[in-house]
């Protein structure tokens, strides 16, 4: 199919503001369909139009769709200043609004995008646009909050945080330079800390990061405001989700940094949505994917999922344009022979439809922790088993936040070349003495966990604050122990994520931490396992053990906490697992 690039079109809005937007039309003149893919990312970089997780243009195009891409307010070539989520919303449904003036746009338009190009999605559906019939959100969140900013445990994510901001930053600074203006030093100083952005996150307090305040001034209002407050419900889109009445095709990764919000995005909309077609209309797309360069292959280092897990075999471009076209083109049959779920069951390494999410033959099983002896390291004595323990034990090991628990893929961004995503092997920090193991028996039959993981634990401490965190573990034949899921609980959020709470030293507090979404099959042969501790860090930000500031804390601040995990018949902690039995 011929088409026509428009460059340097600029959309106005309701402030009088110009949004870049490059347009990629049919060359036939036709009324068709129209996507919308917005982001803060250029529209002069090519890998913006496609790619990952989202379409390739030129397969939309094929399919006859019209596409427009365009730079958030501030970014790059359009007009204005850029802070994230603050003028989202206004700015989708005004550029809607443009699209179906146009005399190439038949009046039906969808939008699509990863990342943060999801994030504005969800802020332009929430304001009930009448023009929008479908949208494509790909990793990303409907809640700012719990992620990508901060936690559904209340600490900041501050590998996410970091070094998102500084690729942000870096960006805008070669654009600047490259256009004659802007400062080299600085574009040097931001390349600098993408190189090693650990060496960034280190710095303590959290709140000092002069360089990227000035290139970012926003960043200190994200910090300054570490409870769920005002700041976070004015940004966040779906406070009601009954003003949204779109479908939406909702993809994710077993270890993205979305994943928690993506399923949660996809049962609440089916629950709640504003329409009929928002309800029934939700689909669920979930791969062995990763929010990284090189995330959507399905290849790690320490796991290898086969061909089929990568992007290209899950063939979701295909599942893409079927959705578009039963929405924007109104074809009934386009999705015929399709399920609403679509997942990638690790261990079994194969793609399976399912009607429901979560499925709805869970079983939710306890696996109790208990132990002979400490269950430090994984050499110690932590059991993980369905009986329920019979006597009474705890289990004790030293926080330090000068020593934190050091971040081994899972969930996270990593930018740098030095660091990992994914399935990563656990064991460097499985023989660390602040880590807790609580692990089963050789399995001797499959045991498959599909769906949303908790921990509830009865802990207590010395300090007025303190962390818990979790990690569950698929432990194989040869020793390897494969991140599958985690989670943290900060102790002044444990029963509020708007109103902290300090905690009483000594005190035992039953919590719980939701330790995101899975789908693995534990094999014959291999282990289930799990880990408590009390960092993984730079996932997340270092808790001091003060009760104060925490972003505001020297590492000269920081106290050492004595933190203890009791268990046993009177504090039954336990791991809950969605078991799958078929």
């Amino acid at each position: 199919m011929s088409f026509i690039v428009d460059t340097g079109v600029q959309v106005p809005v309701r402030d009088g503001s110009l949004l870049a937007t490059t347009v990629w039309r049919p060359a036939s003149g036709a009324p068709a369909p129209t996507l919308l893919m917005r982001h803060p990312y250029g529209t002069d970089i090519t890998s913006g139009y496609g790619g990952t997780q989202s379409p390739d243009i030129l397969a939309l195009m094929a399919a006859g769709y019209a596409v427009a891409v365009q730079d958030c307010r501030g970014a790059f070539h359009s007009e204005g200043v850029f802070t994230p989520h603050v003028d989202d919303r206004n700015d989708g449904v005004d550029t809607v609004a443009w699209l179906v003036e146009q005399e190439w746009c038949d009046g039906r338009v969808g939008t699509y995008g990863a990342s943060y190009g999801g994030f504005v999605q969800w802020l332009t559906a929430s304001t009930g646009v009448e023009a929008l019939k479908a949208m494509v959100p790909t990793v990303t969140s409907d809640d700012f909050y719990l992620s990508p900013w901060y936690s559904p445990g209340g600490a900041l994510s501050l590998e996410t945080v970091f070094s998102w901001t500084t690729m942000v930053a870096l960006m805008r600074a070669q654009f600047e330079v490259s256009g004659g203006g802007g400062d080299p030093k600085e574009l040097m100083a931001l390349a600098e800390v993408m190189a090693d952005p650990r060496g960034a996150m280190s710095v303590a307090p959290t709140s000092s990061q002069e360089l990227l305040e000035r290139h970012l001034p926003w960043l200190g209002d994200v910090l300054r405001h570490p409870s769920r407050d005002e700041y976070w419900q004015r940004l966040g889109p779906v406070r009601d989700v009954s003003s949204i009445t779109v479908p939406a095709l909702n993809i994710g990764g077993w270890y993205d940094l979305f994943v928690t919000q993506t399923v949660r995005s996809y049962t609440t909309m089916r629950e709640g949505g504003g329409s009929v077609e928002a309800r029934e209309g939700q689909r669920l797309v979930i791969g062995p994917w990763a929010h990284t360069p090189g995330g959507d292959t399905g290849i790690y280092p320490d796991r290898h999922f086969g061909m089929a897990g990568s992007v290209v075999g899950s063939q979701l471009t295909d599942i893409q344009l079927r959705f578009l076209d039963r929405w924007l083109r109104g074809n009934e049959d386009a999705l015929e022979g399709t399920a609403p779920v679509r997942i990638f069951v690790m261990g079994l390494d194969q793609w399976r439809d399912e009607q429901e999410w979560p499925l709805p033959d869970t079983q939710y099983t306890d696996y109790f922790l208990s132990a002979s002896g400490p269950a430090n390291t994984a050499e110690g004595a932590g059991l993980l088993s369905s009986a329920e323990p019979e006597s009474e034990k705890q289990d004790t090991y030293l926080y330090d936040p000068r020593r934190p628990v050091p971040t081994l893929g899972g969930n996270i961004v990593a930018l740098a070349p030095q660091d990992l995503a994914g399935p990563v092997d656990q064991r460097p920090v499985e023989a660390r003495d602040d880590v807790l193991c609580f692990t089963t028996p050789v399995l001797e039959n499959p045991v498959e966990v599909t769906g949303p993981v908790s921990l509830t634990v009865f802990v207590s401490s010395s300090a007025a604050d303190t962390d818990f965190t979790g990690k569950l573990v698929d432990v194989f034949p040869d020793g390897r122990a494969i991140i599958l899921c985690e989670g943290i609980q900060r102790g002044r959020y444990r029963n509020s994520l708007a109103d902290p709470e300090l905690m009483q030293p000594g005190e035992i507090y039953d919590i719980t931490l939701n330790m995101s979404v899975t789908s693995n099959v534990f094999l014959p042969g291999h282990r289930i396992r799990l880990e408590v501790s009390s960092s993984n860090f730079p996932r997340y930000d270092r808790n001091g053990n003060t009760g104060g500031v925490i972003a505001e804390e020297t590492e000269a601040d920081m106290v050492i906490a004595v933190n203890h995990l009791h268990h046993g018949p009177a504090h039954p902690s336990r791991l809950t697992l969605p078991i799958i039995d078929r």
